[in-house]
């Protein structure tokens, strides 16, 4: 059989110091044809040099910083391999990982595919296996911390982590990828519903292992990066009825935020998010049309992938999060009925 070929993308931006490390791992991969774009968001370190010299790597450097969304798009539009693998630039996938997920990825009825995450450094444990999906649209790393004997299985998931994932290059370009708008954080999960709402599955795959060098951070940029992506997700992916049955509870978790916002001394992030969706209005109009248009699966179908509790682990949590579990929750149980019937 002809292997498949696969072409990865890989961002670079800062210091990078296991960016050698993860290209080095990329074109060792096995049973696969694979070439490796890096593309350079402003790399300090010296392994960008290494690793343009590297035979199997082209070196894509934009005139500015793209972001995760804008860089994936840039490396993805470089892709010549009929599948494409997304892979962090701290993150070393074992030989056969690329293979085995491309593999599943492959299957009928599958839209994307990714690995099973792991710690760098203890890599018996998850990072994740798949991220959960709160109806909020809050998400985060699934069973981060916990023995990846206990995630042995293959199952689909709600999202997938961008941390590396595989898809055709055909659906990216159906799909035109993640939108640049964006910048980073949440694109996962946006592309993530759209394939659900396209009929198609995402899978987990625990026998591809990664080793991701994950560092927990909150920094401004990030949180209003991740704030103002979830409410653009929120207000193009989900149908009009699902915003009506939901928007007591998503209007809730607008004050809890900012609450949580003015407490942690990141208030003007939350507000510069809003001001960004008022300022770009015409821009999520057009975005909910493209989403709305593409579906063909209603949002009852995927309620069932979505959690009304937010539970992180292996990572510090905000305070009030139990209050909030128990109202959102409570919504949640009588929301989803309500979904499904229409």
């Amino acid at each position: 059989m002809t292997r498949p070929r696969v072409s990865a993308v890989m961002l670079a931006y800062g210091p990078e110091p296991y960016l050698v490390d993860a290209a080095h791992a990329v074109l060792a991969s096995t049973d696969v044809e694979i070439d490796l774009i890096v593309v350079d968001n402003g790399c300090t370190g010296d392994g960008i040099d290494i690793v343009k010299g590297l035979p199997g790597v082209r070196v894509i450097r934009p005139e500015e910083n793209t972001g995760y969304s804008g860089g994936c798009r840039v490396g993805a539009a470089e892709a010549t391999g009929d599948w494409l693998a997304f892979v962090n630039s701290d993150a070393v996938v074992a030989p056969d990982a690329l293979a085995k997920t491309t593999a599943v990825a492959a299957e009928a009825g599958v839209g994307a595919a990714m690995a099973s995450i792991r710690l760098a450094d203890t890599p018996e444990l998850i990072n994740t296996s798949g991220n959960p999906l709160h109806f909020t649209g809050l998400s985060w790393a699934g069973g981060n911390g916990e023995p990846a004997s206990n995630h042995a299985e293959r199952r689909a998931v709600p999202s997938l982590s961008g941390c590396c994932f595989v898809i055709s290059r055909q659906l990216w370009r159906e799909l035109d990828g993640f939108a640049a708008e964006y910048f980073a954080y949440h694109e996962d999960t946006e592309l993530s519903l759209r394939l659900w709402q396209r009929g198609l599955r995402l899978e987990y795959v625990p026998d591809a292992v990664v080793r991701h060098h994950y560092e927990f951070s909150r920094n401004a940029l990030k949180l209003y990066l991740v704030e103002r992506n979830r409410l653009v997700t929120l207000l193009t992916a989900y149908e009009a009825r699902t915003l009506v049955v939901l928007a007591p509870a998503l209007l809730l978790t607008e004050a809890a935020m900012l609450t949580a916002a003015v407490v942690g001394g990141w208030s003007r992030q939350k507000l510069r998010g809003w001001g960004w969706l008022w300022r770009n209005r015409d821009w999520v109009r057009g975005r909910r049309r493209q989403l709305q248009a593409e579906r063909r699966v209603p949002d009852g179908v995927i309620a069932e992938l979505m959690t009304g509790r937010v539970t992180p682990s292996g990572v510090p949590t905000t305070p009030g999060l139990g209050a909030f579990n128990a109202v959102a929750g409570g919504y949640w149980a009588l929301a989803r009925p309500l979904l499904r019937r229409g």
